[in-house]
């Protein structure tokens, strides 16, 4: 069973930053596509904040481009999103999700997380004005 246990969220001030860990377990494969999505309040669909493909290249959302940085540990089966000047708009319920049966290619556009292998439980971040 593939699981995958988030930590590093909380609050902070705008100007602050925050990494969050996403550690995986379960794969039998190396060739997983992940990424970290964010649920905004109000809203019912995640959108995609950055994905990683399985050869390190990655993908984020135009609002979070140059501030935010996806990477990965193969060694420690964990994907990190660091998080620099956060502002309030980037608060939101920040959530993992891996699939390792993405068509080469597919990974970046993160259509795929809607039916993933699996989610992580969610963590929390709030950036305060």
């Amino acid at each position: 069973e593939v699981q995958l246990v988030e930590s590093g969220g909380g609050s902070v001030q705008a100007g602050g930053s925050l990494t969050l860990s996403c550690a995986a377990s379960g794969y039998t494969h190396s060739s997983v596509c992940m990424g970290w999505f964010r649920l905004d309040s109000g809203k019912t669909r995640e959108r995609r904040i950055a994905i990683i493909d399985t050869d390190n290249s990655t993908s984020y959302a135009d609002s979070v481009k140059g501030r935010f940085t996806i990477s990965k540990d193969i060694a420690k089966n964990t994907v990190y999103l660091q998080m620099n000047s956060l502002e309030p708009e980037d608060t939101g319920m920040y959530y993992c999700s891996a699939d390792g049966r993405v068509s080469p290619g597919l990974c970046l556009g993160g259509a795929w997380f809607a039916s993933a292998d699996a989610w992580g439980q969610g963590t929390r971040v709030t950036v305060s004005s």
